[in-house]
């Protein structure tokens, strides 16, 4: 299904600073038509990550692993993971080539095909639990695993992000730690995570 609405450039995913790629993040619409269903939503909580400093980056130190060298690709395509052998989770590759940046979708606002993300999920309602959490998310959205390396950017694409005018403000953002990551030392501390403010789709902090 194509929409009147502008994907996201190439230039966009190819910016060299991911914190600033994540916050511009915010307000853009995730959209995918995977098994023939079309489903979109609002981002609302991301994380960035940045190989080589960022001891919680799957890419620290520019380790290069048959999982992590997707992330050392062109920006523009995704990068999705297994973890704890149950929750898949999406991230946007950014940056240039080799660069290793990437950012963790970790919540979104569900807008359109609310029926088959409540199928998918096993949620009857419309609630934020539906898609806030970088797990649940990928569920409704019907991302796996089987589309990291998958292009953002090409117009067949099944997964892809769109611009459709909601520019939020400075004021409308917030930051926090990133979520599940003390291991990483002092990197812990680092303000990476931003989210919507004024929204109950995002993930609970335990």
């Amino acid at each position: 299904m194509e929409t009147p609405y502008p994907r996201l450039e190439p230039s966009f995913y190819q910016n060299t600073d991911v914190v600033a790629v994540a916050q511009s993040l915010l307000g853009k619409y995730l959209v995918s038509t995977i098994d023939g269903a079309y489903t979109s939503g609002i981002i609302t909580e991301v994380e960035a990550y940045r190989a080589p400093d960022d001891k919680a980056c799957h890419a620290y130190n520019n380790r290069r692993t048959k999982r992590t060298e997707i992330m050392f690709w062109e920006g523009g395509v995704a990068y999705v993971y297994l973890c704890y052998g149950i929750h898949h989770l999406f991230n946007v590759v950014t940056g240039d080539r080799d660069m290793a940046h990437a950012v963790l979708i970790r919540a979104i606002e569900a807008k359109e095909g609310l029926t088959v993300m409540e199928q998918r999920r096993g949620v009857s309602q419309k609630k934020p639990q539906l898609t806030a959490g970088p797990g649940v998310m990928s569920k409704a959205m019907g991302i796996t695993t089987a589309y990291t390396g998958h292009s953002l950017l090409k117009p067949d694409s099944a997964i892809w992000i769109e611009d459709r005018g909601l520019a939020l403000e400075a004021s409308e953002i917030r930051s926090s730690p990133r979520i599940g990551v003390d291991y990483a030392a002092e990197c812990a501390a680092w303000p990476w995570r931003f989210y919507r403010r004024n929204t109950k789709w995002v993930s609970k902090l335990r």
